[in-house]
């Protein structure tokens, strides 16, 4: 029979472990994260928290994580958070410049950008529901797997209605004068 004093030196064990993994990954984070990502090196180390948690859970707390698996570990969750913000080209505030968004400058550009942008939602609505919401959520930057898991389909279904979706709005692209 477990007293609860044993309970309350366990979730102490537990605590600690879980702070001396924290302070192992921000370490880690902290030598490969490159400087123009040190804003997120937080949002990393949370990611990758949650990854050494999730092998923890599944291995019941057996599993031996050594310094190698957590530098692996960290660096995945970093190159993870650089394909990330390259996906959707996320620039800070501070840094927009009339180089980064020559369009607000530009009222003729800013009017075919518009145009564009008006052709491309008239064509997504054209498309069959599903196709349209798979290639919505490919156009926002979510991978096939991401997508799967929102939309609750099978990862090949989604992967086939992003292609076939896609294709079908390059062609009413086209067929506007659009050219994709």
């Amino acid at each position: 029979m477990t007293t609860g004093r044993g309970i309350e030196d366990a979730a102490v064990w537990a605590e600690e472990r879980h702070a001396q993994l924290r302070r192992n990954l921000v370490r880690a984070v902290a030598r490969i994260c490159p400087r123009w990502l040190a804003a997120q090196a937080d949002d990393i180390v949370q990611a990758a928290m949650i990854r050494v948690m999730g092998i923890l859970r599944e291995s019941e707390g057996k599993a031996t994580l050594n310094a190698s698996y957590l530098w692996r570990v960290a660096y995945s969750a970093t190159v993870d958070e650089i394909r990330r913000l390259r996906r959707r080209r996320e620039v800070p505030l501070e840094e927009v410049s009339p180089e980064v968004l020559p369009d607000a400058l530009d009222p003729e550009r800013s009017r075919a950008g518009s145009e564009i942008a008006q052709g491309v939602n008239e064509c997504l609505q054209r498309l069959v529901e599903a196709r349209r919401f798979a290639v919505v959520l490919h156009l926002q930057g979510h991978g096939v797997p991401e997508a799967a898991r929102l939309l609750g389909w099978g990862a090949k279904r989604v992967e086939n209605l992003v292609y076939r979706g896609l294709a079908d709005l390059r062609r009413c692209l086209v067929a506007k004068g659009i050219k994709p």
